[in-house]
């Protein structure tokens, strides 16, 4: 028996007691689990006495998967294995049974001098390591896995090769697809192979940190598709015959009318996943084959608005905190959907939002909730429009107003009148640039006079996927690279090196998280004479530049040569070069 299960196997039940208290501290002390959730789970667990703690917490949902696996790997210091990792097929010679093996969620997975290394979801267990020692005459290294992923071997390795949706799909009803009554429609949709196959997909995608679920239908398949990182990758996605009663099924979720397929519809889901609280966006537009569902997942514990996380340099933050901190004016974020433009925002609002200040925000949808800050949803259906809500406001005596999004003339010009009247207004503009923001502007209709006298800064960004630090690879760039993209400029480390991801069972892409690349472009008064004077959107480029800008790209080369990202992200994201 490998020495790391020694204690356990042996012992006793107060050491395995001992080791679970170890791994809810871990957990605790990473966020990764509520100390509330760890005490209902333990009421609970003394209540039925049966299995451990740990499993418990896990089928609860009050902790991941993963997270959990993660705990028991760096506490019990075994590796931590990923199915995909795993052999082709079994050990041979091995008779266990197959009951066994589903019941206690274990699978042998190799079979070599060092012993039978056996993949364990529940390593606080000892009875399952002890009794496949016996059966196989031999000692037992031990090897951490998820337990869905022990259940997808497990069916791999002895039986039809059926995954866990696979399985699940055995139990719909064939029948869906041809359905067009409504009431049928919900019957099946609140069938308990349905609810599990969306629970299924939803709960993949929180183990994978997506940001968006998207569920298409197409003429001879329905494709799942999950955006990790910014980048949609596609994952298994139940039969074209369950489309009708899995879409139903988010629409009743999401409180939407089944019974209209003809229109685009918004709603919202709020559910628990993981252990994590979730606030999901749902929005269906009908298509030629049926209704596309795209999910945005909103994480409200873990989302932290704080400027160093975003991807601000220390520097950068303080001319941007110098511009927010002016009494009045337009402060814009400007970027494409997806670029963070949002969440800058309300880092911005955070850093602002103390007692001696009024701010009041219209947003369409709210994304997040803010204490102390009043927030107006948008609801054009009943006529409150931005420009309804930002009329209305201004008699509510705010400091600070944030405006979702500037969409059309009239609530520029709003925004406009009340950074003259002494507020300061926050908002979002889709453009590709920091100078393109002005020139947008103007195409709407605003006037050139009113825009100098009011933008105090312009804030682009983009987002690019983050190097985990834990596996990242270094290497030195090649004379091509670093003359090309002009490195020496960025850094005085001789030689120059770049950083690649590197994979690990954790996480096979290497990436882990976003960091936003930007430039500013704050006011002065060369730059409002080019704004007089209509000037194009590269004159006012270079004005900036030579007043200190730093474009978005150059920001991110910067970030691939301090090992963040890498070269390859930030010509990605901003296509130059």
């Amino acid at each position: 028996m490998s020495a790391a299960i020694e204690p356990a196997v042996n012992g006793a039940g107060m050491l395995v007691n001992d080791r679970e208290a170890e791994v809810c501290a871990w957990l605790v002390a990473r966020g990764r689990l509520k100390e509330g959730d760890l005490g209902r789970a333990r009421r609970l667990h003394e209540e039925s006495a049966e299995g451990t703690l740990t499993t418990l917490m896990a089928r609860l949902g009050l902790v991941s998967e993963r997270d959990l696996a993660e705990a028991w790997a760096e506490l019990l210091q075994v590796p931590l294995l990923a199915a995909r990792d795993a052999p082709e097929l079994p050990p041979a010679d091995l008779e266990l049974s197959l009951r066994f093996l589903k019941q206690q969620h274990v699978v042998p997975v190799q079979d070599d001098a060092n012993g039978l290394a056996l993949l364990v979801a529940d390593p606080a267990d000892p009875y399952p390591l002890q009794a496949v020692a016996l059966a196989a005459g031999r000692p037992v290294a031990l090897r951490i896995g998820l337990r869905s992923e022990i259940d997808g071997l497990i069916e791999r390795y002895y039986g039809s090769g059926r995954s866990a949706m696979g399985t699940i799909v055995e139990n719909l009803d064939g029948s869906a697809a041809e359905e067009d009554d409504v009431e049928h429609l919900r019957d099946l949709a609140s069938e308990a192979p349905v609810i599990r196959l969306v629970n299924l997909i939803l709960q993949r995608a929180v183990e994978q940190r997506a940001s968006d679920v998207h569920i298409e239908p197409f003429e001879n398949r329905l494709k799942v598709r999950y955006r990790i990182d910014g980048v949609l990758h596609e994952v298994e996605a139940p039969p074209s015959s369950s489309t009708a009663a899995v879409i139903s099924r988010v629409k009743i979720m999401a409180r939407l009318n089944i019974a209209e397929r003809r229109l685009p519809q918004d709603g919202r889901i709020q559910l628990r996943v993981q252990g994590k609280e979730l606030d999901l966006r749902v929005s269906t537009v009908p298509t030629s084959f049926g209704e596309s569902v795209v999910m945005r997942i909103l994480d409200r514990e873990s989302v932290v608005f704080d400027f160093a996380s975003l991807g601000f340099t220390d520097s950068f933050q303080q001319r941007f905190v110098d511009v927010l901190n002016k009494p009045h004016g337009i402060l814009l974020v400007t970027g494409p959907t997806g670029s963070g433009k949002t969440t800058t925002l309300y880092t911005a609002l955070s850093q602002i939002n103390t007692n001696d200040v009024k701010i009041i925000t219209v947003e369409d949808p709210v994304e997040y909730q803010l204490e102390g800050i009043n927030q107006i949803q948008v609801k054009p259906q009943i006529g409150l429009d931005f420009s309804g809500a930002l009329r209305s406001i201004m008699r509510q005596d705010p400091d600070v107003i944030m405006i979702g999004e500037m969409r059309d003339l009239e609530t520029c010009r709003i925004a406009i009148q009340s950074a003259l009247t002494g507020h300061l207004v926050l908002s979002t503009l889709h453009t590709n640039s920091a100078a393109g923001g002005i020139t947008r502007l103007l195409d709407m209709g605003v006037e050139d006079y009113l825009l100098g006298s009011t933008i105090n800064g312009i804030l682009a960004q983009r987002l690019v996927r983050r190097l985990d630090p834990e596996t990242a690879i270094p290497y030195e760039a090649l004379p091509e690279v670093v003359e090309q993209f002009e490195l020496h400029k960025y850094t005085d480390e001789r030689p120059i090196r770049l950083w690649k991801p590197g994979s690990s069972a954790a996480n096979p892409s290497g990436y882990r998280g976003r960091r936003a690349i930007m430039e500013f472009l704050t006011m002065s008064d060369p730059l409002r004479r080019l704004v007089m004077q209509r000037a194009s959107e590269g004159d006012i480029e270079r004005q900036a530049r030579s007043e200190g800008m730093r474009t978005m790209y150059e920001d991110g080369i910067a970030k691939a040569v301090a090992g963040i990202t890498t070269l390859e992200e930030v010509l990605r994201v901003t296509q130059e070069g």
